[in-house]
Order: C-alpha cells, then structure tokens, then sequence
C-alpha cells in the first residue's frame, strides 16, 4: 500500500515535496492556510530567480523555455562554480564553515534545476536585471542568470500543474492547527476540529517573518517596524507545532532576508496588485547612487560588491537607522540604468533639477547634513577611472569615512531623484534541524518519527544574508529531499 504524506503549506518548497513525493509512489495531499487566490506563500511575491552551480552556458540550455531566443548567441553568461557559490555563501557566514546544508544546497542546486525542467518547470534569462549590454553582448555579471518563466508567479503555476499531472491533491482555507502523535510518532495533523491521517507530515509553511510578536522577540524591536513584503500567512505555525511535538530549534533566529522597498508601500507588497507586480516595490538599485538617513549621513557602502550580494543585508542596515527609514539618490547620469521598479507607475519619489532643490524635499532629513554629506561625497569620487556596471569596476570615493568602492559617480548631472525606502523582510533563517532525509530532528538529535520539514523551516542555510536568488533553489532542494524521504523512498547522503 502506499505511503499517505501531508504536505502543510503550498509554495515552491511544499511543491516541490509534493512532486517528489508522488514520484516515489506516495499518495500526497497539500493542506493550504490561504484561499485558493492567495496560496503559494511567499513564492509568487518573488522574481523567480534561482541561483544554482552551473560550469558553463551550455548547461542552461535544457532549461530554458525558448532556447530558440535571438539574444543568447550574443550572450555571455559566463559560469558559476560549485566553488564560487561556496565562497560567496561563506561571505556571509560571519566567519563560520559551510554549514551541511549549505554544502547540500550547492551539491544539488543544478540537479534540482535539472529536475525541475524534466517536470516543465522552465526558465528564462532575466536579461533585464542581470546583464548590462557591453560591446553588443549580453553580459551577466552576478552568477545568477535564470528566472522561471513568469517569475514567482509563472514558478508557482508551473510547480502546482506538475503537481496536479501527478496526481496530487489540494485543500484551501485548511489552516493546519496542530500535529497528531501517538507514541512518539506524527501520525497525522489537525485542521481545526478534524482528524486527518498520514504516514508522513512535511511541514513546508514558512518561516515566522509575518507575526510581529515573534519577530520582535527573535530579532529585536526595530523588526516591528518592518515591512513584511511576502504573505501574510506566514507567522511561525511551523515551527511552533515542530517545537511541541519536540523539535530542536536550529540556525540563526535573529537572522533574515530583508530588502530595501518603497517606504509607503502597504504591508504584504499590497495585495491588490496582481502577484506580478508586488516585486515593484523593492528598491535595489542603491548601488548606481548614495543612502542618505535621517541624520543626513551615508551608512553602508553601496557599492562594496554587486547588489546579489548586499540587497537581502541592506534592508537590515536600513531599518536600523533612526526613524527605520532612508532616501536612495540618483542623478540622470542612471536613470536608463534603474530596474523597473524605480519606473513602476506607484513609485515614491522626488525630483529636482538640482541638488539644492532637491535636499529641503527629503522629508525626515537633516538637509545641512545631507548637502555637506553629497558635497564630501562628490568631492571623494575617481574621476580617472571608468564606470563599468559589468564589473566590480573599482570606480570608487578616496578620503571618506565610510567610502564607496564601486560605481561611484558624481551627482552632478540633472534631473536629480530620491527614493524614500525602509526595510522589509522576505523570511526568516531560523528553523530546525533535519537529517538526509528531510526529517525533523528532536533536542537529542534523533529524526521525530513522522515528521519532515523543507523550505524556511529547514535552519542553518543563511546566516548574515545571502546571494540573490538562493531562497528558491533551497526551498527546491530541501523540499524534493523531504517528498522523497517521507516517501520513503530514498535517503540522500
């Protein structure tokens, strides 16, 4: 007889369980919190971007929708190395090893990918942001290259069909309240006042980014100022259910991806837009321009490395400022070169055609402090050496306290804008522990009979941020581990 599996949860992780799961023979149902509008979690609020180990552009051939596109004989994708993305992971890691999962998540990124594609989930060259056109050549310059097709949305589709073709099945506005065990052993789940059976619980729900309690409790009392820019579903029954059926806590609690957006964006990317557009309020082209907070004073530097790698810390860096607040700057000399979420058609901005017009228009802001800080900022900047946005051009300031060390152009040229920005968080980096087989480990470190995890409840895979695109190749990875373990069908070593 086969295995009967609830998947709880129904984003890209929880998918991916389910299809594997139905692979290896299982009968699976997929309990969704949300209605059927608003299910997926936080997937169809991404781009759809996935970073993942490839050696060449030869490899992503196979995945692609259209392979046939005219732009890729003129274009360079260059490679991405099982190496490379261990050191930009390590990057991260305040000084820590790979952890075991983040040796798993670069192992099997292309394998997964690989599989993925085989289930007509296929991708697309996110040719808009991340290549810059040089010498009549695409060149992508950050080691992520591959979105699916529609982004989140397009990944969430093309997941739940692959799922559906196999047979899965789904319930909506079926909130999961509570874990049924019996000797030790998960032996089922509660929704509400209903029983239901299983094999196998895999508990792919998310992380705690959406419950202000938590978040403050975990990560401190800024974090009840940001803004949650994924669903709203997302508040910690995951792992508050793990936690009393046993489970060990594990990774890093205080921890989070965080990004700058709109500062008078709502709560939830703003729900009534389409899926698509929710991404619209992000703001990470910072690095093209300077940071200004309300002491008027820049406080990172913008350009230390390609924004893949600062964007999920500098919402962090934002929402510590005073006011939990920043003004992006930018001066026409950029403008072609801002994402389309500088464009999009609910941006908040202001414009000037000068510097001296547009600091009094920065409201919140010491506006002497921000002149004599643009003033510095100018003054401080490489004239000798040349823009390159391909590169890491070494384009830098000389002389200042806080330097910036790529792309660092003069602001001189009008129009000027300013972005307002806060920080809002994705999800959450502590979860708990599982073995090779996805399963939930208990204080001992024993698997909790029964009972799976994948997605943001699987901890120990970020640390103090990572590189762009990595959330989703985890939760693909870690998701297909646990379908084929609480199939059990197969142990990954």
């Amino acid at each position: 007889m086969s295995k009967q599996v609830i998947v709880v949860g129904s984003g890209n992780a929880a998918l991916c369980a389910g299809i594997a799961a139905r692979e290896a023979g299982a009968q699976v149902l997929m309990l969704e919190k949300a209605g059927e509008a608003l299910a997926g979690g936080n997937t169809k609020y991404t781009a759809g971007a996935m970073r993942f180990a490839y050696d060449s552009g030869a490899d992503l051939m196979p995945l692609l929708r259209d392979p046939d596109d005219d732009r890729l004989p003129h274009t360079d994708f260059g490679s991405y190395t099982a190496e490379k993305f261990g050191t930009d992971l390590l990057g991260f890691n305040d000084g820590r090893p790979l952890s075991p999962e983040q040796i798993k998540l670069i192992g099997r990124s292309g394998e997964t990918m690989a599989w993925l594609a085989q289930h007509d989930v296929t991708f697309e060259p996110i040719y808009s942001r991340q290549s810059f056109e040089k010498d009549g050549r695409h060149v992508f310059w950050g080691g992520l290259t591959l979105a699916a097709d529609n982004e989140g949305v397009g990944l969430f589709e093309m997941e739940m069909a692959a799922f559906r073709r196999l047979g899965g099945t789904v319930r909506y506005d079926s909130a999961v309240t509570g874990l049924i065990q019996e000797n030790g052993t998960v032996t089922g789940v509660r929704v509400g006042d209903e029983a239901i059976g299983a094999d196998a619980v895999i508990l792919a729900c998310g992380g705690f980014e959406a419950n202000d309690e938590m978040r403050v409790q975990h990560m401190g009392p800024d974090w009840a100022a940001a803004k949650v820019r994924g669903t709203p579903m997302n508040t910690g029954d995951g792992l508050v259910m793990a936690a009393q059926a046993g489970a060990q806590e594990y990774g890093l609690y205080g921890g989070c991806h965080a990004t700058p957006m709109d500062l008078h964006m709502a709560n939830y990317g703003n729900l009534d837009l389409p899926h698509g557009e929710r991404k619209n309020y992000r703001k990470i082209c910072y690095f093209l321009g300077v940071m200004l907070n309300a002491r008027g004073a820049r406080f990172v530097d913008e350009g230390i490395n390609f924004r893949n790698y600062t964007y999920a810390q500098f919402g962090r860096a934002v929402l510590v400022q005073p006011g939990h607040f920043a003004w992006q700057v930018f001066d026409a000399k950029v403008f072609d070169l801002l994402y389309g979420e500088y464009h999009f058609h609910d941006a908040h901005y202001v414009e000037a055609d000068s510097l001296d017009a547009l600091i009094p228009m920065l409201d919140g802001v010491d506006h002497a402090a921000a002149r004599a800080t643009l003033d510095a900022y100018n003054a401080a900047v490489d004239d000798r050496t040349p823009f390159d946005p391909t590169i890491l051009d070494g384009k830098g300031t000389h002389g200042l306290p806080l330097a910036k060390s790529n792309w660092a152009q003069r602001l001189d040229q009008g129009p000027f804008r300013a972005y307002p920005v806060t920080g809002g968080i994705t999800f959450t980096y502590g979860g708990l522990k599982v073995d090779d087989a996805g399963a939930v480990l208990d204080e001992g470190g024993a698997p909790i009979a029964g009972l799976y995890a994948c997605g943001e409840l699987v901890g120990g895979v970020f640390y103090n941020g990572y590189p762009g695109g990595s959330g989703l190749t985890s939760g693909a990875v870690f998701g297909r581990q646990a379908g084929y373990g609480a199939a059990r069908a197969q142990v990954f070593t």
